[in-house]
């Protein structure tokens, strides 16, 4: 189980339906949607051929355990596959539930500023991998990538720092690969009973 956490706006939704689009065939796939209000990223994903399951927080600002839970009862869990959970766009309340997952992600875009990981530390701080999105936009946008890294590095050191553009798809191997490599390393411990 995977969680993603970002701001809105990220890009979370489109670097998962490019994730789907690498891993699809290759292991079994499912998808948590988590937003305030509407089933439009519950669409998207769906549209991809993968099972997603809309859950609407209402006022909320996150997904809890027990959301998740209710959501299973109706999408379940891909045996030795994926479950990926996008929660709702935020980088505060996220980071503070546990969902179950072996990993959560914060994904962080150029456009949103390289100052995210001091001022949210939490999310970094519990998350097992960090993915910049939207990095086609770098050059136009002010975002020191080295000064994201240091700060990520205070915070959560030695995390994976992967840079990448869902939209013009570079750097989706990478992740994904990284993916896959959490997914086996999981495989692994559960068979050797650890």
């Amino acid at each position: 189980v995977v969680n993603l956490m970002s701001s809105p706006g990220s890009g979370k939704t489109t670097l998962l339906v490019k994730t789907l689009a690498a891993l699809q065939g290759r292991v079994p796939l499912a998808v948590i949607e988590g937003d305030q209000q509407t089933s439009l990223d519950a669409d998207r994903i769906r549209q991809t051929g993968v099972p997603a399951f809309q859950v609407n927080t209402g006022k909320g600002c996150h997904l809890d355990a027990t959301m998740v839970d209710r959501a299973l009862e109706r999408l379940p869990m891909p045996e030795g596959g994926v479950l990926f959970i996008e929660n709702v766009g935020n980088l505060v309340c996220p980071a503070a539930f546990d969902l179950g997952e072996a990993a959560k992600v914060v994904v962080l875009s150029v456009t949103e500023g390289d100052d995210k990981p001091g001022k949210y530390p939490k999310a970094f701080r519990t998350s097992q991998a960090c993915v910049i999105n939207k990095s086609d936009l770098m050059p136009f946008v002010p975002f020191c990538w080295e000064s994201v890294v240091n700060d990520v590095n205070l915070v959560n050191s030695g995390m994976p720092v992967l840079s990448v553009s869902a939209w013009k798809e570079t750097g989706i191997d990478a992740w994904c690969e990284f993916l896959e490599q959490q997914r086996e390393r999981l495989l692994q411990s559960t068979e050797s009973g650890n």
